[in-house]
């Protein structure tokens, strides 16, 4: 069991800290919206930038195990990460556009179906480019 764990320790973990991410994702959203009622997708942008946050630190940290601070490494890191987020935070914000404030359909059901499709795309983007594995090996 032990060695099934380590030989996935990165997909479980990005799913463990992806369930968090999308916690807070979809947590800020619905207060933002539902409660504090600003409009969707300043609402879907508020929800992004926290998430965003979160997902950083716990996949530098914990997921890819990017433990490098030397300024080379960080500054990539922290420039496609955040590039990457952007393209799906884009794609996010035009879903929740879209499927909410055009068509009018249930704006939890769909913040939920366009959190998936980021989650995958964001591990793909993560695995490929931002903390790939020769930049997890300058950093031990």
């Amino acid at each position: 069991m032990k060695r099934i764990i380590l030989k996935y320790k990165s997909i479980i973990a990005y799913l463990f800290f992806g369930v968090l991410t999308t916690l807070i994702n979809w947590g800020s959203y619905f207060l933002c919206y539902n409660i504090v009622h600003i409009p969707n997708v300043p609402s879907t942008i508020i929800a992004w930038i926290l998430a965003v946050a979160f997902a950083f630190i716990t996949n530098k940290i914990w997921v890819f195990d990017s433990k490098s601070f030397d300024g080379k490494t960080l500054i990539h890191e922290i420039w496609t990460f955040t590039a990457a987020r952007l393209a799906t935070g884009f794609l996010d914000v035009g879903i929740m556009f879209l499927t909410v404030d055009i068509m009018g359909w249930n704006s939890t059901v769909w913040k939920l179906i366009s959190n998936i499709l980021v989650i995958i795309l964001n591990y793909i983007l993560s695995k490929l480019i931002i903390f790939k594995k020769e930049n997890s090996d300058k950093s031990h």
